[in-house]
Formats: structure tokens, C-alpha cells, sequence
């Protein structure tokens, strides 16, 4: 049974993994995930493909949010400056594997300008901030017929690798998962270094750590950098995943189910974020099954439920707030907690 995790020195504190089951359970996790095209049918990899991209992105918000407590209400249209920048770029001939990180260093770029109002204000201000950078770029994808399509939106030419194009799920899918596991990894990395450490100083009491000796500007501005490079890979990835955008996909409400993701996952973990994802993804999918299923005994179910998808996004924001702060990570490491101790009681 394992009673605990004890360290000897600074080096294996410092590990990603703190123990070998942990690192040997994440192994084969891995492995069952990059088998799902051999076994898993077109519907399962095409929710995983979404459910990857949505991964990328919940990792970048809780990265800002979560770690530095810098709400971001502009997530969403993040998302569609990355997916954009690799349309134009894949017009102009470049690869998708240099496309892919010049979305993510554009969008971070953005995401410096639209962090600025961050250095004076803060909390429901902040928040009011990033609302209206929000509305600018999206009245941006409408209008800027010459790069983004206008409204009836724009192709994005597919990734291809050593002439193979990457083209339905089962190609996409190890792209969209080879970035997620890398960006995880990355985040996860983040966490343990100065800047993670510089994050979470300023999220708990900015003014103390600036006493202390953080940086106050350099780390906010990080913060919403680092947060929109991941916004701009994961919408990369969504226009490569896709092939046609148009600007009606980045709306608020898809800043809101990101806001949502990390809520409910859990802020400040790389876990909750990858909780968060898959289940607010399944939510919409959930309600749609169980209209499908209900149908047959109630014609008009369909017409109920699926417009509740905002509903339940805002519901399960209270409800978590409310009953479980700490999210789907929290639960989980009960749940750990509980196994490690069986059959004694915690």
C-alpha cells in the first residue's frame, strides 16, 4: 500500500511526476490515448479532436486565470486571431509547422496590447477590459474581408507533412494531441519555475509580491502572453482541424465555456484544466443525446433542451463556486486520497 511520497533532496521535489506509479499510470495513459485511431470509430475521434483543442485553450485561461488571477473575458477571440493568422500564412505558402507557432507568438502579441489595462485595474474591471478587446476583434474578423473572409468567413489549407496531407480525424488527430501533450507537459513546467511561482504571488496579493521583489508588469504581461499563445495554438489547430471559420464560432459565449472549463476543472492545475475541458465538452453532447433519446416518447424535447446549453454553462459555474471551488481536480484527489488509505478511513 502506498502510505506516502517523501523526499530526499531538492532535485526529486522538483520532479514532474513524484512517484514512479504516478509516472508509470501517465505512461499508459498515453499509450491508450495515441491507440484511440486504431480502435475508437469516427465520432469518438472527432470528440477528441475537439476535446484536444478545447485542452490547449483551458490550459492558456487557467495559465492567466488561474495561476495569476487575471480574468480574461477575450479568450474566445484569441482562439480565432490564431486561426486566422494560419489561414493567411497557409494562403501564402508557409508550412503548417512554422504557421502553427507564428499564430501562437501573433496572438501572444495581442494578448501583451490587451493585458496592458491589467497594470491599472483589476478584478470586474479587468474583466470589463477584456470584454471590450473582445467585441474589437470580433468586429475585426467581420470586417477585414482581405484576411479573415468577412462574414462568410474563409478556407484554411490543410497541414501537410513530408507531402501526406492532413486531412479528416485520424490524421488530426495525433497533431492535435502531440501539441496538447507538449503544451500540458509545458504548462505543467511553467508552474514550477520562477514565473509560476511569480503568477501565483501576484494572484494571492499583488502588492506584497512586488514587495518581495515580482515584477509587477513583466509578470501580468506574461501572464496574458503566455495565455494567448496557447488561445492562438488551439485555434490554429481548430481552423486546420475544421478547414472553413467563419467569425460566428468566436463568440462571447465560447469565452464563457472556457471560463466555465476552468472553473468547473479546477483553477490553477494543469488536471483542472483537462477536466474542465472534457467535460463542459461532453455537456452539449449530453443534452443532445439524451434529446435524441427522448424524442420518440416527446416530440418537442429537442426543442427544450438544446438551447439550454448556456444554461447549464452558467449553472454549473454557481454550483461549483458554491459547493466545490476547487473543481474536478479537487474530487479527484479525494478520490486518490481515498484509495491510497484503503481499506483505512481518512
Amino acid at each position: 500500500m502506498r502510505t506516502g511520497v517523501f523526499h530526499e533532496n531538492f532535485a526529486s521535489e522538483e520532479r514532474l511526476w513524484d512517484s514512479s506509479t504516478a509516472r508509470n499510470w501517465m505512461i499508459a495513459f498515453a499509450l491508450s490515448v495515441f491507440t484511440l485511431p486504431f480502435w475508437g470509430s469516427d465520432y469518438m475521434l472527432a470528440m477528441a479532436c475537439i476535446v484536444g483543442i478545447h485542452v490547449i485553450a483551458s490550459l492558456g485561461l487557467n495559465l492567466t486565470t488561474g495561476n495569476a488571477g487575471l480574468i480574461s473575458l477575450s479568450h474566445g477571440a484569441f482562439l480565432g486571431v490564431g486561426c486566422y493568422t494560419v489561414a493567411w500564412l497557409g494562403r501564402h505558402g508557409i508550412p503548417f509547422y512554422f504557421a502553427l507557432p507564428l499564430a501562437g507568438f501573433v496572438t501572444a502579441f495581442l494578448g501583451i496590447i490587451v493585458g496592458l489595462p491589467s497594470l491599472r485595474v483589476k478584478g470586474l474591471y479587468l474583466a470589463i477590459a477584456t470584454l471590450a478587446a473582445h467585441f474589437i476583434l470580433t468586429f475585426i474578423f467581420r470586417e477585414w474581408d482581405s484576411v479573415t473572409g468577412g462574414v462568410s468567413g474563409t478556407s484554411i489549407p490543410r497541414a501537410s507533412l513530408f507531402g501526406i496531407e492532413l486531412v479528416g480525424d485520424r490524421r488530426n488527430f495525433y497533431l492535435i494531441f502531440i501539441c496538447a501533450f507538449a503544451m500540458a507537459v509545458a504548462a505543467r513546467n511553467l508552474a514550477r519555475t520562477h514565473i509560476g511561482r511569480a503568477f501565483v504571488a501576484v494572484r494571492d496579493r499583488d502588492i506584497s509580491a512586488e514587495i518581495l521583489g515580482v515584477n509587477l508588469l513583466r509578470t501580468k504581461l506574461t501572464a496574458f502572453a503566455v495565455g494567448a499563445f496557447y488561445a492562438g495554438v488551439a485555434g490554429g489547430l481548430l481552423g486546420y482541424f475544421y478547414g472553413n471559420i467563419t467569425p460566428d464560432y468566436f463568440v462571447l459565449t465560447l469565452a464563457v465555456f472556457y471560463l466555465a472549463a476552468v472553473i468547473v476543472g479546477g483553477l490553477g492545475t494543469v488536471l483542472g484544466s483537462v477536466l474542465g475541458a472534457v467535460f463542459m465538452t461532453f455537456v452539449p453532447e449530453a443534452l443532445r443525446i439524451s434529446a435524441q433519446l427522448s424524442s420518440q416518447w416527446f416530440p418537442n424535447i429537442a426543442g427544450l433542451l438544446l438551447p439550454m446549453g448556456q444554461v447549464v454553462f452558467g449553472l454549473l459555474i454557481i454550483v461549483f463556486l458554491i459547493f466545490e471551488p476547487h473543481g474536478l481536480a479537487a474530487i479527484w484527489a479525494r478520490v486518490r486520497r481515498t484509495f491510497h488509505l484503503w481499506p483505512f478511513r481518512t
